[in-house]
């Protein structure tokens, strides 16, 4: 009830005259749009965007029916606890121990490209396989598919994205994985339906297009 009446209070303002307060309105929403269209001018940063989006996107799959088919498959809830315990662990060990030590020994083209080899493998391997020692096995490999990617997105980000825009820079980096992750989350359920654990292919496919262009998009010395 408030809120309605919070909204419908906002609304009546556009037929108050004030042009002054109009103009200042138009113009705290250009100024976004003007970072926007600043940002999105660097193609490096265009690059790290569609990376980054493909290769988060590419869990869609798994975050959404890796439980079904491993349950499908006969495996306890308690061996299904340890395998999705596996990738979580894994995640909190490259983002704190091994993640910042292979950024700086691969520096960021390395790392996403590690990223998405480790996608084309544990993707590879998730769709041809439900049994509990392969997927044990590839299920630490979300530390590279998304802790080391984001790491190396960040390095990359720092390093390309002016300070006084960084603010805008997060929003588009987690707007586009978000978006995607979002319409792949969808079709996945189409390609579970028909194809079965087959539909990891596809995901796996995402990080083979993702690899060539981490390493065009992500350099070592990255130039604004």
């Amino acid at each position: 009830m408030n809120a309605t009446l919070l909204i419908a209070a906002a609304a009546t303002t556009a037929f108050l005259p004030n042009p002054a307060g109009r103009s200042a309105s138009q113009s705290q929403l250009s100024f976004p749009i003007v970072e926007i269209k600043a940002l999105l001018g660097i193609s490096r940063f265009r690059m790290v965007i569609l990376v980054s989006a493909l290769v988060y996107g590419s869990h869609a799959v798994h975050d959404a029916f890796a439980v079904i088919r491993w349950s499908d498959a006969g495996l306890s809830a308690s061996a299904i606890s340890v395998l999705w315990s596996e990738a979580v662990a894994a995640e909190v060990v490259v983002f704190f121990l091994i993640g910042p030590a292979l950024l700086e020994r691969l520096g960021a083209r390395g790392a996403a490209v590690l990223a998405a080899a480790a996608g084309i493998v544990r993707w590879s391997v998730a769709g041809v396989t439900t049994s509990v020692l392969a997927i044990s096995i590839i299920q630490p490999l979300h530390g590279f598919t998304f802790a080391l990617l984001h790491l190396a997105s960040m390095r990359m980000m720092q390093a390309l994205v002016p300070v006084r825009l960084a603010g805008t820079g997060q929003s588009i980096y987690a707007f586009g994985s978000g978006c995607l992750t979002a319409v792949l989350t969808l079709l996945s359920g189409i390609l579970y339906a028909r194809l079965g654990g087959a539909a990891f292919f596809s995901m796996a496919i995402l990080c083979v297009v993702a690899l060539p262009l981490a390493w065009l998009g992500f350099t070592s010395e990255p130039r604004k």
